[in-house]
């Protein structure tokens, strides 16, 4: 059997549960942590730079058979990305016609709440200039996380859960770390210079998001690949990036 894991890295790291939770753990606290004070200061650099390591990450730690387990393969059924694409962007609008039709533009709003962490934004911008944002904001949206997060919760953390839990049981924990991660963006709110938790917000959003991930999966599953999941994900964080820049900041 080739093996998975590069030698430098094989007594600490290895396809099983302990490395799976040490992976979505670490990123985790590290996230939320950079992502609570991008919050406040409206730099997301250093975020971007961890999607970037975590994106890496099975190019530096993983062989090619350890990158081919976690799906970095080329699709073996490609007719299911474009659906993955109009699914991710589907679930999306859902979200926001959801959270818009309970509370509105206000901060309980997960959308309008992320719009305001837009700083560099304009109050009043010109067409040309929310043009600009929006494609700014879009492909960074498209590429940074989608290819970071899936790389890691449905490659390789997923993976070495699989290796004990099976893929249900690795599906359901990767998706719960990738839902409670995202109380950063959403959840625990900061307005007006003080800290906040949105009790009800942020529980719709945390489903929202525990389900987006199951959903991110099952195309991963559909095309063969990891690409069916970045698709899907990139196509959702898209849509939230429309839904922001030409409703919400409208």
């Amino acid at each position: 059997m080739l093996p998975l894991i590069r030698a430098p890295f094989r007594r600490f790291l290895g396809f099983d549960v302990r490395t799976g939770i040490l992976l979505l753990v670490g990123f985790g606290l590290v996230r939320v942590a950079l992502v609570l004070h991008a919050n406040v200061t409206g730099s997301y650099q250093l975020v971007s730079i961890v999607f970037v390591a975590v994106a890496v990450l099975p190019w530096v730690v993983l062989t090619h058979a350890g990158r081919r387990k976690i799906g970095i393969v080329r699709p073996s059924r490609g007719r299911w990305l474009l659906p993955g694409a109009i699914v991710g962007a589907t679930m999306l609008l859902a979200v926001f016609a959801a959270t818009t039709a309970l509370w509105g533009r206000t901060v309980q709003n997960p959308f309008a709440y992320i719009a305001r962490t837009y700083s560099q934004m304009p109050d009043s911008p010109s067409d040309a200039d929310r043009l600009t944002f929006f494609v700014v904001y879009a492909v960074i949206g498209m590429l940074f996380s989608p290819i970071g997060e899936e790389l890691l919760y449905r490659g390789i953390a997923h993976e070495s859960l699989a290796s004990q839990l099976g893929d249900r049981g690795a599906a359901l924990v990767d998706a719960g770390a990738f839902a409670v991660t995202h109380l950063a963006h959403f959840g625990i709110v900061h307005v007006a210079g003080a800290w906040a938790f949105l009790p009800l917000p942020a529980l719709l959003w945390v489903v929202a998001m525990f389900v987006s991930s199951l959903v991110f999966y099952a195309f991963r599953v559909l095309t063969g690949s990891v690409l069916g999941a970045i698709v899907a994900h990139a196509a959702f964080n898209l849509a939230m990036n429309v839904v922001i820049f030409y409703g919400v900041l409208a």
